[in-house]
Formats: C-alpha cells, structure tokens, sequence
C-alpha cells in the first residue's frame, strides 16, 4: 500500500458555494460526471463526494490542494454502481512517482457531509 486518504466535504458548505460561483461546477468536474448527476433531484450530495474523491487522492498520495488539476481524476460509475477513479496527466504522473498500479474508491453521503476514502496501492 502506497497511502490512503480520506476527505469530509459539507454539503450545505459545498452547495453555498457552487450557488455563489456557478462555474465550479464546470472548474471542479468533468463533463461525464456532470451529466451523471443532472437527472437527481439534489445533485450536490454526489457533486460534494466526487470533490472529497479528489482531495482523497491527494492525501493518498501525501499531496496537498493545487498539486493537480480538478480534471486530472475524476469519478466513474460501473453498472453495477462500483465507483472508481480516472486518473490522469498530471495526477497520474505524481501517482506513477509514487509507484501507485491501482486505485480503490469508497463514496457516502448523508443529509450533512460526504466523504471519500482513497486507498493508493
């Protein structure tokens, strides 16, 4: 194991602040992971889990925020609802440094916070 990380995000927090800068949402998340949550009644839950999923992953790596670009990881869903992690450019060079082959990825929210936790192996 490489290192693990996990991040707590606030939703209301988080939705403050999507509501004040609506072009987070296009600065912090990929267009795949934005079309995933349009159809939910209440997307900020799930958007607030994919920022932690990126923070997460910074700490994995024993990385601070800015060390790479919002749109160097980002969630994907399996059929059967697995989250994984996309990794790549600048994100996935750091990840490689560290001799990083593989990514696991836990994602939960409730009505308060969301929170991610990363294991980089």
């Amino acid at each position: 194991m490489i290192g693990i990380g996990v991040d707590v995000v606030d939703i209301e927090r988080f939705r403050t602040s999507l509501d004040r800068t609506p072009s987070m949402r296009e600065r912090l998340f990929t267009t795949a992971e934005l079309e995933y949550v349009a159809p939910q009644a209440d997307p900020v839950p799930s958007l607030a889990a994919r920022f932690a999923a990126r923070e997460a992953v910074m700490k994995s790596l024993g990385l601070g925020l800015g060390a790479f670009g919002f749109h160097d990881v980002w969630v994907e869903r399996a059929a059967s609802g697995k989250p994984s992690l996309v990794v790549t450019a600048r994100a996935a060079d750091l990840a490689a440094e560290a001799g990083v082959t593989r990514w696991h990825l836990s994602l939960t929210h409730s009505d308060l916070v969301a929170v991610a936790y990363v294991i980089a192996e």
